[in-house]
């Protein structure tokens, strides 16, 4: 499964949900990531808006397989739900 996070420099959130993606790549063959940083990229709040598909007030954005999951706490969350974190 590919996963992408869409976040900024400085944010807590997004750092830990990359080191949660980090984790899982290491622990399963089948996870790969890609951390997008909004600004070094030049994404906009209304860019990141329509690729999620619904107002975006915080970051990080997190989509895996192309589906929407939601910010870190929706991440970790399905990790420990379908991605055997924790166990």
């Amino acid at each position: 499964m590919f996963t992408v996070i869409f976040g900024r420099p400085g944010c807590p959130f997004c750092v830990r949900a990359k080191e949660l993606a980090e984790k899982l790549t290491e622990e399963r063959d089948d996870f790969t990531f890609r951390y997008i940083d909004i600004h070094a990229e030049g994404i906009s709040k209304e860019d990141l808006e329509k690729t999620v598909g619904k107002p975006v007030e915080t970051v990080p954005q997190i989509f895996i397989d192309q589906q929407h999951i939601g910010g870190y706490t929706e991440f970790e969350a399905h990790a420990k739900a379908n991605l055997g974190l924790y166990q």
